[in-house]
């Protein structure tokens, strides 16, 4: 599929990206970026365009804002570390230092104290630092996911260096998404009750969390990856497919056929950035290197 002419076609004029149309937003930008340099894009002037796009997100505190307009950092600072080093034009450094001062709100000792209090500290999941979407909220499993990915490709990229204490902060995101798991074995937002109900795990954080805890075993992960399978089988999102494909592909490299009966209702080139992005990446992780694992 001619993934790079078609996410080419709808770069805006700014050198972003948008969801579907109309403005620029980092996320979609991101994604972009990353699809169209795994399909080797390379050095071009559309890819030049898109960083400084890009630069122009990033705040004096180093983290990227969701779109020009926003003035404050998010989630999405770790996304944007996941490009290429190659695609120069935010300050990595800068970055990089505010995604690993990230905890979310939960690991603080202020609400940890006000849960024990409550009666309501036996949650497992508080013991670990996850990430949160905003700074001074609570962790979730998508900021989560990224950001260990993020942090993975830096220690990688490091050989040595500060990479202890790296390893240290991923293992501690590993073990949030761990112990955030539903009873099916899946991954939803974030919460594995709500309402006094057990919840059930989604397509696409199941997917993210799976790639997020490639190189982890276990019954934990032999279960999430059944779950993965199960939702596959059951998708009717294209986004929700590339998602799983990438995270059952991290894990189960010699069973890729088990994705072959899916159906997808649309094509993602007619589809969203997002979606056509995220096809884009999915297949190519399953001919060669993860852009998501891969230095």
């Amino acid at each position: 599929m001619q993934y790079s002419e078609d996410l080419l076609a709808r770069q805006n004029a700014d050198g972003g990206w948008s969801y579907r149309r109309g403005s620029s937003w980092t996320e979609p930008t991101c994604y972009a970026l990353m699809a169209l340099a795994a399909n080797g894009a390379g050095d071009s002037a559309e890819l030049r365009r898109a960083m400084d796009w890009l630069r122009r997100c990033q705040r004096p505190d180093g983290g990227l804002a969701p779109r020009e307009s926003v003035q404050e950092s998010t989630w999405l600072t770790a996304l944007a570390l996941l490009l290429p080093p190659g695609l120069e034009g935010i300050d990595r450094k800068k970055a990089e230092s505010w995604t690993i001062e990230q905890t979310g709100r939960e690991s603080g000792w202020v609400n940890r104290l006000r849960l024990w209090m409550l009666g309501a500290d036996s949650d497992e999941s508080f013991k670990f630092d996850g990430w949160a979407w905003y700074p001074g909220t609570a962790a979730w499993i998508g900021p989560t996911a990224i950001s260990v990915l993020a942090l993975e490709k830096l220690a990688k990229a490091q050989r040595g260096g500060d990479s202890a204490s790296l390893k240290k902060r991923i293992d501690q995101g590993r073990g949030f998404l761990l112990a955030r798991r539903c009873r099916d074995g899946g991954w939803n937002h974030g919460s594995t009750q709500a309402l006094g109900y057990d919840s059930d795990s989604y397509p696409e954080t199941t997917g993210l969390a799976l790639l997020a805890l490639h190189g982890v075993s276990g019954p934990e992960i032999k279960q999430g990856i059944e779950r993965g399978y199960y939702h596959l089988a059951r998708s009717h999102s294209n986004e929700a497919a590339s998602w799983l494909r990438l995270g059952l592909g991290a894990h189960t490299a010699g069973e890729r056929s088990r994705d072959s009966g899916l159906i997808r209702p649309d094509s993602p080139m007619h589809g969203s950035v997002m979606e056509i992005a995220l096809a884009a990446l999915a297949d190519r992780a399953q001919s060669g290197p993860n852009p998501f694992l891969d230095v």
